[in-house]
């Protein structure tokens, strides 16, 4: 056994022995008498998550307990942190309407700390595929935005930031390899502000989010739809190097990583994904939309232009006329207008 794992296995022992569900794993003992533990899939800052089985529903099926752990120090923090609990479990109840999105099957709070029971979704995470098979194409990293965009889209019209995208929290479902967002970091967030808030204290610099994937606005606890998008944007950086973003370089002048060197990708995509992971807000996409619209454009143009005739004016025209095709004097056939307009917008891009 490696380091890595034997730390993994001491984690494991020790949530075990100091928890209420740790100490039911691989018992026949039931949690809140239908949950039956089978073991735990992990531990963050905030909480610790957990494989388990509903014994009393035909079949037994498998589901995802996830329990926070919040800091409450007094009883006005627990009520207050009640109400935001059940504030934002509606909210991601709502949102597991979708199929990208694990179902909330049950939310409840139990001496002192928050349960949330979540639909389980058997696959691997995009951190472990990559990290088995390697880099992905360009080709299937487009793919994976198609795929992920319209979910990203669908949580903004809901006005939820999810503040946590990463490749551990993006999962292939085994049976139809569809892409599935999990682990909110909003719920987290509002948790996190309605414990360690009061009337007398400043604002709270609990950080929610991932070294290397959250942008600088959200280290100063202002996230943004836009934030979502850098992430995005990393987690797609990833899948072409097979390397985390605290492994690159930095430049000393913009903060950005240093990625596009690592890469095999055309110069039309660099550039989408260059405009994902700015660290300027004024700089970087600001909505899904912008997003989509960029890479429709992308896989549109090429297609297009190889069908247009591709002739350019003269010199002798472009002197005497400009860019102007409008005048009465010299005609240019509609498709020659459009292919130019092409060969224009490629320029601009570059």
């Amino acid at each position: 056994m490696d380091r890595f794992s034997q730390k993994i296995t001491n984690s494991q022992e020790s949530i075990s022995q100091h928890t209420q569900l740790g100490q039911m794993c691989g018992s026949k003992k039931l949690f809140r008498d239908r949950y039956e533990i089978l073991q735990i899939l992990g531990r963050g800052g905030f909480g610790i998550t957990f494989l388990a089985k509903n014994a009393v529903l035909p079949g037994n099926p498998l589901c995802v307990i996830k329990q926070l752990c919040p800091k409450v120090a007094n009883p006005q923090t627990w009520q207050r942190a009640c109400k935001r609990f059940e504030k934002e479990a509606k909210t991601l109840g709502q949102l597991g309407s979708h199929s990208q999105i694990p179902m909330l099957l049950d939310y409840f709070q139990a001496n002192g700390e928050f349960f949330l029971i979540q639909e389980y979704v058997p696959g691997l995470t995009l951190a472990r595929e990559v990290r088995q098979t390697g880099p992905k194409s360009e080709a299937s990293v487009k793919q994976f935005l198609q795929e992920l965009l319209p979910v990203l889209k669908y949580l903004h019209k809901h006005h939820v930031i999810h503040r946590d995208i990463k490749p551990q929290n993006l999962l292939r479902c085994e049976y139809d390899r569809r892409i599935v967002l999990i682990d909110f970091g909003a719920v987290k967030e509002q948790l996190t502000d309605a414990c360690e808030n009061s009337r007398n204290q400043v604002a709270n610099t609990n950080f929610i989010g991932t070294r290397g994937f959250a942008p600088p606005e959200q280290f100063s606890l202002r996230p943004v739809y836009a934030s979502d998008i850098y992430a995005l944007g990393i987690t797609c950086i990833f899948m072409l190097t097979a390397k985390s973003p605290l492994e690159f370089d930095y430049d000393e002048n913009t903060g950005e990583i240093c990625w596009r060197k690592e890469v095999n990708i055309s110069n039309s995509f660099v550039q989408i994904l260059g405009k994902m992971v700015k660290i300027s807000l004024t700089d970087r996409f600001k909505t899904v939309d912008e997003v989509m619209k960029a890479l429709g454009h992308e896989s549109y143009l090429p297609t297009l232009a190889d069908c247009l005739t591709t002739q350019k004016l003269n010199n002798k025209s472009i002197a005497q006329y400009g860019n102007s095709y409008e005048t009465p004097d010299v005609y240019l056939p509609p498709v020659n207008r459009t292919a130019d307009a092409i060969r224009r917008l490629r320029a601009k891009l570059k």
